[in-house]
This record gives structure tokens, sequence and C-alpha cells, in this order.
């Protein structure tokens, strides 16, 4: 999916994000704190034939994850790197400058501490989360490889009355104490993105997945942020590998639905675009698809009985479903890869990443939208 821009307009996605990482913080539902520990899901309305209520609720379990393995940089100049990022820049819909800045604080940490095991996928899952590569600054970007300019100005977030040095900045939107990690100019990509490889690598090896899911917190103590950052990191380590497929509707599907992470499940919910809040699961998986020129059916059992089955393990953008074949399927999400799904599972709950199988659930297999 050539996604929507990240936000609707930048300012009203900025206030509606820190609306619900309020809301999500306080009512705790998104995942536990400590992901290796499942949080039960509630028992809620969901999709049932002729729109009455249920009880069934979508899979909530988040594991402790790190995306996986990307194609990572070659040390071998500013000339090679600079390639390197133009090459992947339009499939990932990443400014050069940035993907060039991420790349460069892989390389730098990978001399300064070896065993962290820092990928720039990280570094863009924070930039796009933070700032959106620097696009929230409204600067133009800099396409210059020989000279190194500021990505945008990216002015202070923060909430009123919260202290000056708790404050973020930049397109990293780093701390005061996080930037003396740094040197030079915290509105450049380069020196920023160096910075948040040293805050994330105090953390340990961010190979291991509690590590890495710890070292986010300690970043941005957002469940919120952190489900930003591992879905938007886990699609550039795919794509990074499979650069040809960003413009096939599963990717575009996915890349609208990490977009809606945070928004509230509403049922029948058909999204923003449609006059609500937010989505329920096949109201989220349909407008998915919609956004990527295939339509679906309405409903999450409608459409298990009309796509295609997929034969063993699910693909980036495939349909997960859970319920009984035979009488109905209750739940659908949209796989995401590495284990992981988007889907909105349930009332008191927002759009959110989940660990699409794990023991004692009802997942009964997954469908494969055909292009039309």
């Amino acid at each position: 999916m050539r996604f929507p821009k990240w936000g609707r307009a930048a300012a009203g996605r900025a206030l509606i994000a820190l609306l619900l990482v309020g809301a999500l913080v306080t009512a705790g539902w998104i995942f536990a704190r400590k992901p290796q520990q499942p949080v039960r899901p509630l028992a809620a309305p969901t999709e049932v034939p002729g729109g009455n209520a249920a009880t069934a609720a979508g899979p909530s379990v988040l594991q402790g994850t790190a995306p996986v393995q990307a194609e990572a940089p070659r040390d071998q100049g500013a000339s090679a790197l600079q390639t390197w990022a133009t090459g992947l820049s339009g499939p990932l819909d990443i400014p050069e400058r940035a993907l060039a800045g991420y790349a460069t604080a892989e390389l730098t940490l990978r001399k300064e501490q070896p065993g962290c095991h820092l990928s720039w996928v990280t570094l863009a899952g924070i930039g796009k989360a933070s700032s959106d590569h620097g696009r929230f600054g409204g600067d133009s970007l800099a396409s210059d490889g020989t000279v190194r300019k500021a990505l945008g100005a990216v002015p202070l977030q923060g909430a009123a009355g919260q202290p000056a040095s708790e404050r973020r900045s930049g397109p990293m939107q780093l701390t005061s104490q996080e930037w003396q990690r740094g040197q030079g100019n915290i509105q450049d990509v380069d020196d920023a993105s160096i910075a948040a490889g040293r805050v994330l690598c105090a953390s340990g090896n961010l190979q291991s997945g509690l590590t890495w899911w710890n070292a986010i917190a300690k970043y941005r103590n957002s469940d919120l942020f952190r489900q930003q950052v591992l879905g938007n990191a886990q699609l550039y380590a795919a794509l990074s590998l499979a650069p040809q497929t960003a413009g096939n509707p599963s990717v575009r599907a996915v890349r609208f639905a990490l977009d809606q992470i945070g928004l509230p499940y509403v049922w029948g919910g058909n999204g923003p675009d449609a006059g609500a809040a937010g989505f329920d699961c096949s109201g989220l998986t349909k407008a998915a698809y919609d956004s990527a020129g295939i339509s679906l059916p309405r409903t999450a059992d409608s459409q298990f009985r009309t796509e295609p089955r997929v034969q063993g393990e699910p693909a980036m953008g495939d349909l997960v479903f859970y319920g009984s074949p035979a009488t109905f399927i209750h739940h659908v999400g949209l796989y995401l890869g590495n284990g992981l799904m988007i889907n909105a599972p349930t009332q008191g709950m927002a759009v959110q990443i989940a660990t699409y199988h794990v023991p004692g659930d009802d997942y009964t297999g997954a469908g494969r939208p055909a292009v039309q």
C-alpha cells in the first residue's frame, strides 16, 4: 500500500495520538507491560450474524519480539551509502536523507558497540513514529548527499507544564538528556540518529526481543509509540529484502492498517473516512484493502468464506481468521509478518499489533485476497 501520509493532518494526528496514549495507558489494555506475560482479552461485543452481540473477543496477546533482520547497508563510503538509500527510498517511502541518516547511525554503532546489533530499521521505526521522518517540520528535505543539512527543523513536543528537560526535539524527538549522547545539530538526521542509537544500545543486545522492547520503552514510555515503531520497522525490514513488492495490494493494505494503530475499536465502525471514530475487526481489513483497490465483503465470516484459502503459514497482507469454519468466524486480522498481525480486537481496546497465533486461541487459517 502506498499508504496515506502519516496523518490526515499532522497537527490533528498528533493531537489524536496524545489523547489515545493517555486513554490506552490508563486502561492498560493494549498489552501487558511485560510482553512475555500475555493479557487475557476482555469479553465484549464482536461481529455476529445479523449484527447481534457475542462474547468472543479477538486476540490481544503481544509477545516480546524485535523486527526481522533487514538488508544491511555496507560500510563502503558515502557514495555507496547514497546509492543504497536511493534504491530503497521509494519502496520504503522514506526520504533519502533520512534513510541515509539511519544507515549512518547503524554503521557508526557497529564500530562503537558491535554487541548492540542496532539495525537501521529500528531507527526508521522511531523516525516514523516521532516525526514522519522529519516531515512534520515543514522544511524541505535536503537531497544533496555531499552536504549535510538539517532534515527539517522539528519543534519541541511535550505536554503543557512539562519540564523542558523532558520535552523532545528534532527528527528523532530526543530529550535534552538523551541528546547528551550526541554531538552536532539535534535537527540533523545523521547526528540525531547516532544519538538515538546510543540511547537504545545502552539497553544491551537489540537482537533479543525482550531487550528490544525494553529499549524502545525506555526511549519513550508509550505503548502506542512502541507499537508504531515495531509495526513500521517490521514493514521496512521486509521491504528492504523485497523492494519490488512495495506496490502490491497486500503491502499497501498493511501500510494503511499500520496508520490506524491507536484508533479505538468501534463495533460496526468503518473508520474516520466513513464517519466513525475507529474500526471493528473486519471494518479494518476491508478499509485496508479498499485503499489498495480490492473490495472485500464486510464481515469476518463472509471474508473467510469468499477469499482464497492459504496453505501453510500466512504472508504479509493475508487475512488471519478466528472461530469455527463449520459454524461462524468471529474475528479477522491482517498479517504483518514475523508472527504478528494488525487487528481491532474488541470493545475497550485500540487498533493494535498482536501475536497472531498463541496456544489456546481459535485461529482457523488464513485467506489471501485475490487481485481483481
